[in-house]
């Protein structure tokens, strides 16, 4: 088992880093729609789909 790890270390490595790099995207995605930002960057004001892209609040 220890052989194995030591030859497969830099692969763990990367696949740990991409795992933290995917985890903290999403939560960064998520954070973001709880807080009622929107994802395409630009003002919704003058957008003809604004009501269905973000639906109307109380």
């Amino acid at each position: 088992m220890m052989t194995w790890l030591l030859h497969n270390i830099s692969s763990i490595i990367i696949c740990v880093v991409l795992i933290a790099v995917i985890a903290s995207i999403i939560a960064y995605i998520v954070r973001n729609k709880r807080q009622g930002k929107t994802s395409c960057g630009c003002g919704c004001k003058s957008c003809a789909l604004r009501d269905s892209c973000h639906g109307k609040k109380i």
